[in-house]
This record gives C-alpha cells, sequence and structure tokens, in this order.
C-alpha cells in the first residue's frame, strides 16, 4: 500500500515517507515531524491504535493529524475511530486516488486554518 499511496500523493507534489511496521513508522513521526500520518490499522509488529495513541500522547507529535486507512469498513469501527478515538479522518479500503487526495487535502486546510486562527 505505500507504494500506492507514494505514487498517487506523489503526483500532486506531496513527499511520502513510508515505514513496514508500526514501530518503525512511530520513529519515523518522531524524528521526521510530519504534516500528516496516514495509518493503516493492521499493521506487523504493534497494532495501529497502539501507534495513534502514543502519537497523541507525545508533546512533540499530538498536535500531527491521522488520517486511519483501514479494511475495518464496518460502522461501529468508523465511530470508534472518529468519535472516541478522534482520528481526524477514517478511510475504508479499497479506496479511490481522488478520495485519499480529497480527504488528505481536507484535513491539511483544516489545520492550516487552526494554525492560522491561533496566530
Amino acid at each position: 500500500m505505500i507504494d500506492l499511496v507514494r505514487l498517487i500523493l506523489g503526483r500532486r507534489g506531496y513527499t511520502v515517507l513510508g515505514a513496514n511496521g508500526g514501530r518503525e513508522g512511530l520513529d519515523l513521526v518522531r524524528k521526521e515531524l510530519p504534516d500528516l500520518v496516514l495509518l493503516d490499522l493492521m499493521m506487523p509488529d504493534m497494532d495501529g491504535w497502539d501507534v495513534y495513541h502514543q502519537i497523541k500522547s507525545e508533546p512533540l507529535t499530538r498536535d500531527i493529524p491521522v488520517i486511519v486507512i483501514t479494511a475495518k469498513a464496518q460502522d461501529i469501527d468508523k465511530i470508534l475511530g472518529l468519535r472516541i478515538a478522534k482520528v481526524e479522518d477514517y478511510i475504508s479500503k479499497p479506496f479511490s486516488p481522488q478520495e485519499l487526495i480529497d480527504r488528505i487535502e481536507q484535513v491539511l486546510s483544516g489545520r492550516q486554518n487552526f494554525v492560522s486562527e491561533e496566530n
């Protein structure tokens, strides 16, 4: 999935960094402090929700928006993600390239508005 996301977003001018597991991803987030995290819930070595909670519990990373991408498409999973965990968005697999771009741009534009309102 990383290669597909890299291809889709690279064509739009985004820089995409990828990780092959939860621990590697968490280390990358801590090191790079990205503008946005796309997080798959089903990863080797560390559950996606554990990664999410680690990101949101650390002062340097807690304000980074997270979009969950997952094969778990049931309503209860979306409710847990959006309402309880408070992820910025929840995308179910399979998704179209345009859906991914639209969701990312929506989250990033909301973040820019939030930052400019603070200043």
